[in-house]
């Protein structure tokens, strides 16, 4: 079952009169529990993409489906609703929030979720320790390294039990070793949690944990295949 579809999706941009075209007729599916990998150069219009597939940006035109329903059928806080649920983000700039621990950071989505305070502790530590932070629960950022700070980021996405992760470059800020270990966190989360895992890189190597490369160039899908020897371990270089 598809769980994101696009359909000669594209999108424009305008300043000062002057239109840009980002993306150009893309079409793919993403099947529910996979792991895709979408690489380009910069200004490819893979981040663009993943904008478009996680609703934080419309298409100018073509159709984007989630969960088999069409991007333009969700109004409003339904969007919002939708992203805090059912979609988790991790971005290569980390964002968390400084002066404020990896525990409340980690919390920081379910404060518009609905759910009940009381069970937010219980919620957030679980993610923590799928990605081996619990000792590190009472520091701030700045007492984080770069690696540490990106599993505060994952857990952070994952605290909603989201259907599916988007990574926007989440190796890019990481050396080599922090950043294997980062793919490899995304990769469990894949293989044991059965997540649906949308990756932005343009590093051959971190494209190579997941199960599929969708390669952009210039707003265009330039190729769409399998990938025959996924990566287990190796530095990303």
């Amino acid at each position: 079952m598809s769980i994101v579809s696009a359909e000669n999706l594209t999108k424009a941009y305008s300043d000062e009169g002057v239109e840009t075209i980002a993306l150009k007729g893309v079409t793919f599916e993403v099947q529910e529990g996979e792991f895709v990998a979408i690489m380009g150069p910069s200004g490819s219009g893979k981040s663009t993409l993943l904008h478009m597939l996680g609703f934080l940006d419309e298409p100018t035109s073509g159709t984007l489906r989630f969960n088999d329903r069409l991007s333009s059928e969700y109004k409003g806080s339904e969007v919002a609703r939708l992203r805090n649920k059912h979609m988790g983000f991790v971005f290569q700039s980390f964002n968390l929030l400084p002066r404020t621990t990896v525990l409340e950071n980690v919390k920081l989505p379910l404060l518009y979720s609905g759910i009940a305070e009381s069970l937010w502790h219980d919620m957030a530590m679980h993610v923590i320790k799928h990605v081996g932070l619990e000792h590190r629960i009472d520091h701030e950022p700045s007492q984080l390294s770069g690696g540490e700070k990106q599993r505060v980021a994952i857990a952070r996405a994952l605290v909603n039990n989201p259907s599916v992760i988007f990574a926007d470059e989440p190796t890019g800020n990481l050396d080599s070793a922090s950043g294997k270990a980062i793919m490899q966190v995304l990769r469990q989360m894949n293989e044991e949690e059965k997540k649906t895992v949308i990756l932005i890189t343009h590093e051959t190597a971190t494209a190579e944990y997941a199960q599929r490369i969708i390669r952009v160039r210039d707003g265009f899908i330039e190729s769409d295949q399998k990938v025959v020897n996924r990566r287990t371990e190796g530095d990303i270089k």
